[in-house]
């Protein structure tokens, strides 16, 4: 099936590629298929492509390597609802915000998206009385440098 986009170009995917959203996104109700797009292997962030929309385009990560304390409850209805159990857990995933200078990006941790992998059904969920918000610094101290490479 082919995905059109104006950031990542026109793509052939798999139907296994398509995340159904029943509800849409909050701002994008109307926005019910995503294709999911892994940027590359060994790298955190994906890609949410529209698949009506080739403009609305989201980049994705596991919040887990940048925020191990990261932590929540789904609530039981939610739970039920997208199948989870102990053999088929949740892929949690935050969208990103990146901007001008890229070392600043933030993710979204109030709303994390909600995956179950098995049936490619996913919901945005906003948490309730939490201290997390919209905008976490993925790399608060900037980028690291990698060992015996100097910065240019």
């Amino acid at each position: 099936m082919l995905v059109r986009s104006t950031r990542l170009g026109d793509m052939e995917i798999s139907e296994e590629q398509v995340l159904h959203f029943p509800y849409g996104l909050p701002g994008f109700l109307e926005e019910r298929e995503f294709a999911y797009l892994p940027h590359q292997e060994n790298n955190p962030f994906t890609f949410l492509q529209s698949m009506a929309e080739p403009n609305l385009t989201f980049i994705i990560v596991e919040p887990f390597p940048f925020f191990q304390d990261y932590e929540f409850e789904l609530p039981d209805e939610l739970v039920q609802e997208l199948g989870f159990s102990e053999k088929n857990p949740p892929q949690i995933m935050n969208i990103v915000s990146v901007p001008d200078n890229p070392e600043e990006m933030t993710a979204n941790l109030l709303a994390p998206v909600v995956i179950n992998c098995q049936t490619r059904t996913a919901i945005q969920v906003v948490l309730e009385k939490t201290k997390y918000t919209t905008r976490h610094r993925l790399f608060p101290d900037g980028f690291a440098k990698q060992p015996g490479k100097e910065r240019e």
